[in-house]
């Protein structure tokens, strides 16, 4: 029995959720992963799984084997890294995840600038609005926006943006322009699920405030959109308006009652030591992305 290579089949199980789910990530035949699980079993001679027609569920033994597996893999992994000189010059995959928006906007330039200078390295980046985690989603850095109530992990502050309030100069023009949250009452709203308030709006003083929405969407660029052809007043996050500000189609209010701003991060996981990769690409990518959000 390969029994590393069961391992590592046993934790994409875990990971993924089923065996189906593991066999497309790993690109390996349904049978062959199933396989490999209950040769660990009978090698263990202890159940990993308890196994249902509804959901897949670790044992008390495969919740202490898990623990172990991910241990001895990622010694091996690191192994592997110094002796293939990853430690001493940045090379490999760097594996990393933003939110959509941020990271098409500021985290792409940043990372194509750096590709230029490293040609060694190769950068899978996943753009995504949930927060993804990087151990079992195998990846090397993250950009959070927000607190990081997580101690495993390790930040890098970037910078702070802020939740502002906007709208087209033409809706302003024609329905005046609010001069604190309790005006709101008398305006219409653009507000999406996406910012987790989508009817009640909070500032940096006194309570939540019910707002009225004329065209709640699932996404910040469609309520920017809305913003800018004149719905109403929209709720999103400095960085996904800077362009429409500076360009003039749309304008912020409230400011002086802003909440405060959230602070950026750049996320890794607490190592013993870091790659030469992830090390280059942090040197390089704090200052720059530091500058932008300035």
């Amino acid at each position: 029995m390969d029994r590393l290579g069961s391992m590592s089949v046993f934790v994409a199980v875990t990971s993924a959720g089923s065996f189906s789910a593991a066999s497309r990530q790993l690109r390996m035949p349904l049978p062959t992963v199933s396989r490999r699980v209950s040769d660990l079993e009978s090698h263990l001679k202890a159940k990993l799984f308890v196994r249902s027609t509804r959901k897949l569920a670790l044992t008390d033994a495969g919740q202490a084997y898990l623990v172990a597996c991910k241990r001895v893999l990622e010694q091996i992994a690191e192994a592997e890294r110094g002796a293939s000189g990853q430690y001493n010059v940045p090379q490999g995959e760097l594996f990393l995840t933003a939110p959509i928006v941020f990271g098409r906007l500021h985290v792409l330039p940043v990372v194509t600038e750096f590709l230029r200078t490293h040609p060694q390295v190769d950068v899978r980046m996943m753009l995504a609005d949930r927060a993804l985690n990087l151990v079992d989603d195998h990846l090397d850095l993250a950009v959070r926006i927000g607190a990081l109530p997580d101690s495993s992990l390790v930040g890098t502050r970037i910078g702070q943006i802020r939740r502002v309030v906007c709208a087209s100069p033409a809706y302003l023009a024609g329905h005046g322009v609010p001069r604190s949250p309790a005006d709101l009452s008398g305006h219409v709203c653009v507000t999406f699920t996406g910012a987790g308030e989508t009817d009640s709006w909070k500032f940096s003083a006194g309570p939540s405030v019910r707002v009225h929405a004329r065209l709640a969407v699932n996404t910040a660029e469609a309520a920017i959109e809305g913003a800018i052809a004149g719905v109403g007043l929209t709720r999103v996050l400095s960085y996904q308006v800077a362009d429409e500000v500076a360009a003039g189609r749309l304008v912020v209010v409230l400011r002086k009652f802003e909440p405060e701003p959230s602070p950026v991060s750049l996320v890794r996981v607490q190592e013993r030591r870091l790659t030469a990769k992830l090390r280059a690409f942090l040197d390089f990518a704090a200052p720059k992305l530091r500058e932008r959000l300035t």
